[in-house]
């Protein structure tokens, strides 16, 4: 139920903003298969709408006007995510309109766009699968602007591995990531701790720490 009130809040919001032949891309193109991404997709992985702009119009280079049917424009971040259906995206296109696609692909790439392209099937069969990849690739861009200004690259690839793993971290786990002593491997997890990006968790016993987990403010600015 949330959900469906934030959503349709979100989308009225950009209808709003819009006139014209924005809005009206903006009432045909948004339909099933962009709902299903952001209800499959979307919300389990941030649970919110916050910087993502449906239907985003670019102009090409020759000055003609896309639509992109979803960009992600957090800070300097700039992501495109279009979701393909196999019919229309294979199916049914012809070389003509491939080349176009490929093109304008490049041409995002080369306007600063990270152009995520989103198997429909895998939205509706294997949701999860697309949240884990996406949680990946996420990460490297938000971790990097979070730590930006920071020398220690072993504490940002720990912080990765700990997102990678999608559970609570173990010493162990960064000694044989990283190939470096048991000593070492807890050293940076209890700087990690001291700074607020991870939090100790007791072992079986209650007397002594045995795993880390990611501190919820600190992921919910990274991915959530």
């Amino acid at each position: 139920m949330e959900f469906n009130k934030l959503h349709e809040k979100w989308l009225n919001q950009h209808l709003q903003k819009r006139t014209g032949e924005r809005r009206g891309r903006l009432k045909r193109g948004h339909k099933h298969a962009e709902i299903m991404f952001l209800q499959k997709v979307w919300w389990p992985l941030h649970g919110n709408f916050d910087n993502l702009h449906p239907e985003y119009e670019v102009l090409d280079w020759r000055g003609r006007p896309f639509f992109i049917d979803f960009a992600w424009l957090p800070g300097h971040i700039k992501i495109a995510l279009e979701v393909k259906g196999y019919g229309p995206h294979v199916q049914t296109m012809d070389r003509q309109r491939y080349c176009d696609e490929l093109n304008r692909e490049t041409f995002l790439q080369g306007m600063g766009f990270r152009v995520l392209s989103i198997p429909f099937d895998d939205v509706i069969s294997r949701p999860e699968l697309t949240i884990s990849l996406l949680r990946v690739l996420f990460s490297h861009y938000l971790l990097g602007e979070k730590e930006s200004g920071s020398d220690n690259s072993m504490e940002r690839n720990i912080l990765l591995l700990a997102i990678h793993l999608n559970r609570p971290i173990r010493p162990i786990d960064v000694v044989e990531e990283f190939n470096m002593n048991r000593r070492t491997a807890v050293k940076h997890l209890q700087t990690l701790c001291s700074k607020g990006r991870l939090r100790p968790l007791l072992g079986g016993n209650a007397t002594r720490v045995s795993r880390y987990e990611l501190v919820r403010n600190f992921s919910d600015d990274l991915m959530w």
